[in-house]
């Protein structure tokens, strides 16, 4: 059989050994801006849960690295490891008169690390009406993507008094795992969230590719900034926890500015966050990827070429 085929192949390599990539992988490192939307912070009116209330003054960056398996040139799979830092203050906003007032007042503010790893399938639509996907120099290539992943984080909020950042979490501040609250289970630090977004790659060769992208990342908590709910009775502090770590959580629980005869703005039962509406965050990336194998030019039959 491979006889039969020997003239063929020389004639074909007469003309090129150019047979369609069968698969490859890619690696490379990618940072930008990211940013947290949530309860803290935001712009005038009504507090949304997506960009309108976007604050650029807490605009971190975020420093990450995948590693992508593409079986052909229209689908991938990514492996993804960002770290960076999420922020919010209420400080920030500019009180104009209306229900942004009393995000203002709150005065709460928090920033928190953020370790993240994902899975996520990239589909590139244009390469389906590509005349010839596999031939990539110097081409623009867009994609979408969506996947899976974990992410850790840990709220701190700055002390009024000793001007301290001091972790949230355990100090229960809306009562959370207080038997007074049994509807409020204390949250974990370690979450699940969807990645999904869209971006564009241009290949300055056969082998290296910029890109940049935009993922906003859906999660399942509404607990990143340690804000969620309302005002509990301070008391409460005092009766669950040791005398200086209630007198912090005091504290810590309400900052918001004194207003009329009260010690605080906001007193027991009062409007703290807005639990129907979760956390999010999103990133901009900008990719440096390096095709790692090819096949490309490879052989179509197993037989040797004799030339």
């Amino acid at each position: 059989m491979c006889l039969t085929v020997l003239g063929y192949s020389s004639s074909q390599t007469t003309f090129g050994q150019y047979s369609e990539q069968v698969s490859f992988w890619e690696a490379g490192i990618t940072v930008g801006p990211s940013n947290f939307l949530g309860d803290l912070g935001g712009n005038t009116g009504k507090g949304t849960p997506f960009l309108k209330d976007n604050n650029i003054q807490k605009t971190k960056l975020t420093f990450g690295a995948f590693a992508t398996y593409q079986p052909n040139e229209y689908l991938g799979l990514r492996l993804s490891a960002n770290i960076g830092t999420l922020e919010g203050d209420d400080a920030i906003i500019k009180g104009k008169g209306g229900l942004e007032e009393a995000r203002k007042t709150r005065n709460s503010n928090f920033k928190s690390p953020l370790i993240e790893g994902f899975v996520a399938v990239e589909v590139y639509p244009t390469a389906f009406l590509e005349y010839e996907p596999s031939d990539i120099f110097h081409k623009l290539r867009p994609y979408g993507l969506i996947g899976i992943g974990m992410f850790h984080f840990n709220p701190k909020g700055k002390d009024p008094v000793t001007g301290n950042w001091v972790p949230l979490q355990p100090l229960h501040t809306e009562g959370q795992g207080f038997p007074e609250y049994p509807e409020r289970k204390e949250y974990k630090l370690t979450q699940v969230n969807i990645p999904m977004g869209f971006g564009v790659k241009y290949f300055l060769s056969e082998s290296v590719n910029l890109g940049l992208e935009i993922i906003h990342r859906k999660t399942f908590t509404d607990y990143i900034d340690d804000v969620s709910t309302d005002y509990i009775d301070p008391a409460l502090f005092y009766s669950n926890m040791s005398l200086p770590q209630a007198q912090l959580a005091q504290r810590m629980a309400n900052k918001s500015i004194p207003a009329g005869g009260n010690v605080n703005g906001f007193t027991t039962g009062n409007k703290r966050g807005t639990p129907t509406n979760n956390d999010a965050y999103y990133s901009i990336g900008f990719k440096l990827g390096f095709r790692l194998s090819s096949d490309r030019y490879g052989n179509s039959t197993r037989c040797p070429v004799v030339f």
